[in-house]
């Protein structure tokens, strides 16, 4: 039979325990590994996020250019074609598409910086 001391250091040997007896320098360590692993994690999913965003538009932007007939047997355009909204909404669009890329391209760079590629 085991002695009431024998049994006390079984029980200090579990997971709560080994965690208060970690030093300073590890749970320093641990703390850095779970904030660095979650803003990876975040960060990577904006870039993605950033990408999709893109390609999103570009297709928008190319529908824009689907200037085909409103009915399969017509061969005229549609007469409702509005020129100036056209111009506007392309230019817009466009805008929009440029400035995603410019933060695509900056959310990428800093990912590699922070993170060590990506």
């Amino acid at each position: 039979m085991e002695t009431k001391e024998a049994e006390a250091k079984k029980v200090l040997k579990g997971a709560f325990v080994e965690s208060l007896k970690r030093n300073n320098r590890k749970i320093r360590e641990d703390r850095a590994t779970a904030i660095s692993e979650d803003t990876s994690l975040v960060y990577k999913r904006r870039v993605e996020d950033l990408e999709i965003a893109i390609k999103r538009m570009k297709r928008t932007q190319e529908n824009m250019y689907d200037l085909s007939p409103a009915d399969a047997h017509s061969l005229t355009p549609a007469k409702d074609f509005d020129c100036d909204k056209f111009v506007e909404e392309d230019i817009a669009l466009g805008i929009k598409i440029r400035e995603t890329e410019i933060k695509l391209d900056i959310a990428r760079k800093q990912f590699t910086y922070l993170f060590g590629g990506y």
